[in-house]
């Protein structure tokens, strides 16, 4: 059974986000779950969330289906980060000019799934 879950336009900078995602790539859920909690970076509280998500979409398919349930089994199959749009900042600069802040934004996507799954 494969879940998917994506965060759009996270207030983080893809760069930040990539090196938490890239924690918890190819990971079991749980496990992820636990680096999440505690790492320092920024951007790793919305990833926990997002993966939190992603299993509970598991566990609303596994549902619907009537199929049993297992969280240990569910694996981080894919998750990547994907640039959403920036927002365009200016602050005053001496002499008249201005400088211009990138506040970026990032698009999370996270893919959880059981191992007979990713073999197909």
């Amino acid at each position: 059974m494969e879940a998917k879950a994506i965060a759009r336009h996270l207030r983080v900078t893809p760069m930040k986000a990539r090196r938490v995602v890239n924690l918890v790539r190819g990971k079991q859920a749980n496990e992820a779950l636990a680096i999440l909690k505690f790492a320092q970076q920024g951007a790793s509280e919305p990833v926990y969330k997002l993966v939190a998500s992603a299993v509970a979409n598991a566990r609303v398919k596994a549902d619907r289906e009537g199929t049993a349930f297992n969280e240990d089994a569910l694996f981080i199959t894919e998750a990547f980060v994907d640039e959403g749009p920036t927002m365009k900042r200016f602050q005053p600069r001496a002499q008249g000019r201005a400088g211009r802040i990138n506040k970026r934004t990032s698009h999370v996507t996270v893919v959880v799934a059981t191992e007979e799954e990713e073999g197909k």
